[in-house]
């Protein structure tokens, strides 16, 4: 077996809305991500076509994959191939881990607004409970879920 192949950094730009972050920089190209993977390039394509991927593109047109892709791509092999999850299945659990992570970020957002604006109401009032009840809530520790 050849030993695995160094990843090559591409020149792509992030795609839009992506964190300015390392793991979302794009990095590899189609055949160092599915040669990483074990899968043919076809199939990478085949799951872009189907939604289940978005890499970023070169001003050329070349798909680039970034850390974070690479670990979603694992994560839907992971889904189909251990799980036997069909594609609608992982098209679906995929779309839901989305919104989750999307809805732990607002929750993160609200406890640190939370926070910043003061442990405690002014004034004692009928309407300050919701307020107080996020004041306890944001009191405590929230971690990060990754399910998959």
């Amino acid at each position: 077996m050849p030993a695995p192949r160094e990843p090559r950094p591409g020149r792509g730009r992030t795609r839009a809305g992506a964190p300015a972050t390392d793991r979302g920089r794009p990095l590899y190209m189609i055949g160092v991500v599915a040669e990483m993977l074990n899968v043919h390039p076809q199939t990478l394509r085949f799951y872009e076509k189907k939604g289940l991927l978005r890499p970023s593109r070169t001003v050329g047109r070349t798909r680039m994959y970034s850390a974070e892709d690479v670990e979603d791509l694992a994560r839907l092999l992971r889904l189909t191939r251990d799980l036997g999850v069909n594609l609608a299945g992982v098209e679906i659990i995929i779309k839901m881990r989305r919104r989750m992570l999307d809805m732990q970020k607002q929750i993160e957002d609200l406890v640190a607004y939370v926070r910043d604006e003061g442990g405690t109401p002014p004034a004692r009032r009928d309407d300050d409970e919701p307020r107080a009840a996020l004041v306890r809530a944001a009191s405590g520790q929230l971690g990060p879920v990754d399910l998959f």
